[in-house]
């Protein structure tokens, strides 16, 4: 196979600049994923809560980046229309965006109202397709960019008690793959990005029972075979892999999971006569 060069493949060159708008970054895989393409982009950091926003924006600043917090609540249309253009008109074109604002809402399936399961959904795919509409047009007419959907592994391991996220994350997968097959050609890329167990404020509202119940339920069903968690700083540095990924390489899934912890082994300089 013969290795064509980007520029007779009509690509080019990343620019020079290349801002980055991270829905959903005001806390936890967000605001780790913010802090760390702010080493090398400009950031719009977007969420509901506004001041956990302007909080990552100092922590970018004060580190050397560039970055603006942005409001936005991916429910609302006229809330991201807004954000998008808030985040041009402090940054620049918009060069990658990462959608990773979702919900979850435990509880059994039947017991869930349809008003909550109805929410999840409406946060994490129909929000997706609003920050697309928002903001792919103008990166196909650019011929470049990269937009980023944070999945979850619960899709090829279901999480019981958590059906309205799990239904969200497979419709998000199936969403993120068409707009891959739509998008090929244009310059654009649409990566997913899966990441495994990660130490987040997701689940910080729930019910301390719930919580329990949630893991011991999931371990009946093989889920969570240790406990070993990931970092968030983990799937910030994945996200950045995608990102950073020269022009002519497409990394359309990428699965993060936490390694198993080693099993301990007798010490014998600490072992009794």
């Amino acid at each position: 196979m013969v290795d064509v060069p980007h520029s007779k493949r009509g690509l080019g060159e990343h620019p020079d600049r290349r801002p980055v708008l991270v829905a959903g970054a005001s806390a936890g895989i967000g605001a780790a994923i913010a802090k760390s393409l702010a080493a090398s982009h400009p950031i719009a950091v977007a969420a509901r809560r506004l001041e956990r926003c302007e909080d990552v924006v100092s922590a970018i600043r004060e580190a050397g980046g560039e970055a603006v917090a942005v409001t936005l609540d991916v429910t609302d249309s006229d809330s991201v229309e807004a954000c998008a253009k808030a985040a041009e008109a402090a940054l620049g074109p918009i060069e990658a965006v990462i959608v990773n604002a979702g919900g979850m809402s435990p509880g059994r399936t039947w017991e869930l109202s349809t008003d909550v399961f109805a929410e999840d959904l409406n946060t994490n795919i129909l929000g997706a397709q609003r920050l697309v509409r928002a903001f792919v047009p103008a990166m196909i007419e650019r011929q470049r960019g990269d937009i980023v959907f944070i999945s979850s592994d619960v899709v090829p391991h279901p999480r019981p008690l958590l059906a309205s996220y799990v239904a969200a994350k497979y419709g998000l997968e199936g969403f993120a793959r068409v707009l891959q097959m739509e998008l090929e050609g244009t310059g654009v890329r649409a990566s997913v990005l899966r990441p495994g167990p990660t130490v987040s404020e997701i689940a910080n509202t729930w019910e301390m029972d719930i919580a329990i119940e949630v893991a011991e339920v999931g371990a009946k069903f093989g889920q969570m075979r240790h406990w070993v968690q990931l970092n968030p700083d983990a799937i910030a540095r994945s996200v950045a892999h995608i990102v950073d990924a020269p022009r002519g390489v497409h990394l359309p899934f990428v699965d993060v999971g936490p390694e198993a912890p080693l099993p301990k082994r007798p010490r014998p300089d600490l072992e009794q006569p």
